[in-house]
């Protein structure tokens, strides 16, 4: 069973509504997911509520909640066949040693924002050093948050992410 932890430092970066996009697109291809919220915002509980309300004729799997404990991640029931984790800004040393120990890839959130990238970038060399990134068991990945689509922004982002030898999913675009 696949996780993915969405991870940046920086608050604001996006990562909770990468996470719910993605467990949006699980649900929505018949995949049961489990959305673990590691944030003590709860945003993506939030989400979720607002969501259970909704009629959604796409949906063809659900999306379980799972509030974690960002030191005591535990495993998803059975029946669950990816999670997607939502961590809080600010991840770093052993809190985050323990998200990419229970994680088979990290996906990045990354605005346009020198802000951003510097944060990113510090986030960045820290994960790269921890054995499971080093060793390419937990794969590391860049998707552009919030993209202007008149801007060259989505460009500037993908050559960061090839700068660090990271891969670049593609961007999320700003939208009104």
């Amino acid at each position: 069973m696949p996780v993915v932890a969405v991870v940046n430092r920086k608050g604001g970066s996006g990562k909770s509504t990468l996470a719910t996009h993605l467990a949006a697109h699980c649900a929505n291809r018949g995949i049961p997911v489990m959305l673990g919220d590691v944030d003590r915002q709860q945003s993506t509980q939030t989400w979720l509520r607002l969501r259970s309300t909704q009629t959604l004729p796409r949906q063809r799997a659900p999306i379980t909640s799972w509030v974690v404990d960002a030191r005591n991640v535990l495993r998803p029931p059975s029946g669950i066949r990816h999670v997607i984790l939502d961590t809080p800004g600010g991840l770093k040393d052993s809190d985050l040693a323990r998200v990419v120990m229970a994680a088979d890839a990290i996906v990045m959130p990354l605005c346009d924002s020198v802000f951003d990238r510097d944060s990113a970038a510090q986030c960045h060399a820290e994960l790269i050093n921890l054995p499971r990134v080093a060793s390419g068991r937990c794969k590391l990945a860049v998707v552009g948050m919030r993209v202007d689509a008149r801007t060259k922004a989505g460009e500037v982002l993908r050559q960061w992410a090839d700068d660090r030898g990271l891969p670049f999913l593609g961007v999320l675009r700003d939208t009104q």
